[in-house]
C-alpha cells in the first residue's frame, strides 16, 4: 500500500529526496552542533583567561599596597 511516514521516507513530498538523517542528526547532535560546542568551549575559555588576567592585576595591586604598609 503506501509507505510508513517518517522523517527519512515522507510521503506526500514532492520536489526531490531528502537527505537521509543519521540518528544523531535527528536528536540535533549532527556536526553543526559540535563546531557550536567548539565556538562555546573557546568563548569560555577566552572569558576565563580574562578574569584570571584581572583577577591577577587585582592581587598585583594588594601585594604592593601590603608592602607599602609594612615599611
Amino acid at each position: 500500500m503506501t509507505d510508513s511516514k517518517n522523517i527519512n521516507n515522507p510521503v506526500g513530498q514532492g520536489g526531490g529526496q531528502r537527505k537521509k538523517l543519521s540518528r544523531a542528526e535527528r536528536q540535533n547532535n549532527g556536526p553543526h552542533r559540535n563546531l557550536d560546542r567548539k565556538n562555546a568551549a573557546d568563548q569560555k575559555a577566552e572569558l576565563v583567561r580574562k578574569m584570571r588576567e584581572k583577577a591577577g592585576v587585582a592581587e598585583g595591586a594588594e601585594r604592593t599596597g601590603d608592602d607599602a604598609a609594612q615599611s
